[in-house]
């Protein structure tokens, strides 16, 4: 049987956002972002796969982590079906090459909204939220996942919960967009929940 043993987490983002989601559902660890240790972090999301991209980050941000801490990565993204797939690990970036600059979340949400306006069907505007998760308890002691949920794009926005894509991506198995969720239902049915239960689970088995 497991013992519960909480732990120093360094989360190799300084994204409050995703930090107040993580602390939220690892309830018992203390969870911190480089910033409140004055460490600097900035690293180029350049890989192939969300992945990639949250190994790269926690090997990373562990060369600069404190004794006693372990790091944990994050890479989620939003990938549309008609879009091919994207704009998946670009999706911070969409719109970019469009607008010669980096896109607030309302402004990024509107674009994709414009860009499938053409199709009305929910099963011509399917999509998934995917999240990678690292974690990196010693240089020995690497572990890897990744989780998604199912939904499609709405039509226009709802809701005031969440942030980035979470007004306009609508959970199947909810039947609302993952604005409309209140924390306890985000926390069930998002990406990032599903990814962060099978964390609990390894963290429990960690020594």
């Amino acid at each position: 049987m497991s013992i519960f043993r909480p732990m120093n987490i360094l989360l190799a983002s300084n994204n409050l956002h995703k930090r107040e989601e993580f602390s939220r559902m690892l309830s018992g660890h203390t969870l911190v972002v480089p910033s409140e240790l004055g460490l600097h972090f900035d690293f180029e999301e350049d890989k192939a796969t969300f992945t990639e991209n949250a190994l790269g980050k926690a090997l990373a941000l562990f060369e600069q982590a404190p004794k006693g801490f372990v790091v944990l990565a994050d890479d989620s993204g939003l990938c549309v079906d008609a879009l091919g797939g994207g704009p998946g690990v670009r999706t911070a970036r969409y719109g970019m090459e469009t607008f010669g600059r980096q896109l607030e979340s309302a402004e990024r949400n509107q674009f994709l909204l414009e860009n499938l306006n053409h199709l009305q069907s929910p099963s011509e505007r399917g999509a998934q939220f995917v999240c990678a998760l690292a974690l990196v308890v010693d240089t020995h002691r690497i572990f890897t996942l990744c989780e998604s949920v199912k939904g499609s794009i709405a039509t226009t926005s709802f809701g005031k919960g969440g942030f980035g894509y979470d007004p306009v991506f609508i959970v199947t198995e909810a039947g609302k967009t993952m604005a409309e969720l209140s924390e306890e239902e985000k926390d069930r049915y998002s990406h990032r929940g599903c990814a962060t239960r099978h964390l609990i689970t390894l963290l429990g088995e960690i020594a």
